[in-house]
């Protein structure tokens, strides 16, 4: 599928989304946040499309967030998640407030991550980070807020004073040390960037589709209530997945000693 800002090739279960504008450090404007949301609409919708990586262009930037230079020149946008599309659109990138999408996104930062571009790394369910990444919430340093789910994921996602030091201050993180706080599954060279989120993306394919999403989708609502409440409820897409072949596919293929045969119905 032809994009002028982005890439996006499908292939074996994952769909493969790049960020390109390499030129602006895969900076986004209006519209190539327009193009990112209508690829993520499509990866959603798409039954052969299980597992998505986001990338960027280029060795030097995952994405450097909101295209200031744009903003500035519009007159347009007051805050680093705003792309001038409304709260429906999915968000920055068309991912930040993709609330109902369950099916796993894996982030490989392959440079700066910085302002929309860290609130979209934040977004993804795994994070793959080359060693020369860089993940920070500038946002206050230009008169801005990380409005685009930064200010609430990080806290989140990582102890609380550390994320209120990277967002009171603006300062970025490297790498190591975004791995050593857990906001990152794993650190490797940049040729090695995507074929290890490969990796994880065929790991999660040998998993039944439907238990992955409804995993996720338990696990993210759970988030939103206490404990026993979580316990005690259940969301649709596991409810989906308990009525589906494939958890009848499951125990069969393993009592036949043999690989089981997803089809995600």
């Amino acid at each position: 599928m032809a994009y002028e800002f982005a890439i996006y090739e499908k292939r074996d279960h994952i769909a493969h989304i790049t960020i390109n504008r390499p030129e602006v450090m895969n900076a986004l404007h209006p519209d190539s946040s327009r193009e990112l949301s209508e690829i993520w609409d499509d990866f959603a919708a798409d039954n052969d499309s299980w597992v998505a990586i986001l990338t960027g262009a280029g060795a030097r930037a995952f994405s450097a967030g909101n295209d200031l230079k744009t903003t500035a020149s519009r007159n347009a946008g007051s805050n680093a998640g705003d792309t001038g599309r409304g709260p429906n659109a999915g968000g920055f990138g068309g991912l930040t407030d993709r609330l109902d999408l369950f099916k796993p996104v894996i982030g490989a930062v392959n440079g700066w991550a910085m302002g929309g571009g860290c609130e979209m790394a934040l977004a993804c369910d795994i994070i793959v980070a080359a060693d020369s990444a860089r993940f920070g919430l500038p946002e206050p340093r230009v008169g801005l807020a990380a409005l685009a789910g930064g200010i609430h994921r990080l806290p989140r996602q990582i102890p609380l004073k550390l994320a209120m030091g990277m967002m009171l201050t603006g300062k970025p993180i490297d790498a190591a040390e975004a791995y050593r706080i857990g906001l990152v599954n794993e650190v490797v060279p940049l040729d090695e960037l995507i074929p290890t989120a490969e990796r994880w993306a065929a790991e999660i394919i040998e998993c039944a589709p439907l238990a992955v999403r409804g995993t996720k989708e338990g696990s993210l609502t759970g988030l939103d209530v206490p404990l026993r409440a979580a316990l005690r409820s259940s969301c649709p897409g596991l409810q989906a997945h308990l009525a589906s072949d494939d958890a009848v596919e499951g125990p069969k293929a393993f009592a036949d000693k043999r690989e089981p045969n997803w089809t995600g119905a």
